[in-house]
């Protein structure tokens, strides 16, 4: 195993540990329940982000090869990049909503409805 890549992963862990404790002391001044699912799912896939490119950082520390061999045998971990892309995914789609208001349903007595 390299050091640098266990102490890049190690860093990465103690991020997501912060992440998750900054997140998670801040309040949602809202009483709507979708912005309560959607603020759990930023907070999940922004710690989760951080928790991937630590697991990224000691796959390759795993690989003990070096030079050109090193990209060959790190060839075998191409489908973690799809375990980066989901929670980055998720952290814009539900940052994004959160953005947004709600959508309120017309009322019986609107007359633009």
């Amino acid at each position: 195993m390299n050091v640098a890549e266990v102490a890049v992963a190690v860093v990465f862990g103690l991020l997501g540990i912060r992440s998750a404790i900054y997140w998670l002391r801040r309040p949602l001044d809202s009483d709507v329940r979708r912005d309560h699912l959607l603020y759990a799912l930023f907070v999940a896939s922004r710690v989760g982000l951080w928790f991937a490119l630590m697991g990224l950082f000691l796959l390759f520390a795993s690989v003990e090869t070096q030079g050109r061999a090193f990209i060959d045998d790190a060839a075998r971990f191409n489908w973690y990049y799809i375990v980066l892309a989901v929670p980055a995914g998720l952290q814009f789609i539900s940052g994004f909503l959160l953005g947004r208001p709600p959508p309120t349903p017309p009322s019986a007595g609107d007359p633009d409805a």
